[in-house]
């Protein structure tokens, strides 16, 4: 009998309720792009700090810092990701771009 605190085995479809795509596992690839993505939105002003549930001042030095250590895992992992990986990270490095840009025009 597995133990509670025991990590789950993740080809165990049990473990996974059986539908691996409903499943978040925050140690995985796109965890890390959803934390780096999370921080860049946070320092946009697109999204509240979830620690401190307000709205930050938009730090545009941070916020392009974020972008590019996002673009520079799309170099860095080209070729070695799954489709739909590649895929998230292309859709998450536009939508963050487009918004960069938007928080940079609104600030001149």
């Amino acid at each position: 009998m597995e133990r509670p605190d025991t990590p789950a085995d993740p080809d165990d479809d049990d473990a996974t309720g059986g539908d691996e795509r409903t499943q978040f596992d925050p140690a995985s690839f796109v965890g890390l792009l959803i934390g780096l993505a999370t921080q860049a939105q946070v320092f946009l002003g697109a999204i509240e700090n979830p620690v401190t549930r307000q709205k930050e001042k938009v730090d545009l030095g941070r916020a392009k810092n974020m972008v590019d250590l996002l673009g520079m895992l799309e170099q860095k992992t080209q070729g070695n990701l799954s489709r739909d990986e590649a895929e998230f990270l292309k859709r998450l490095l536009v939508d963050l771009r487009m918004r960069f840009v938007q928080a940079k025009s609104a600030g001149s």
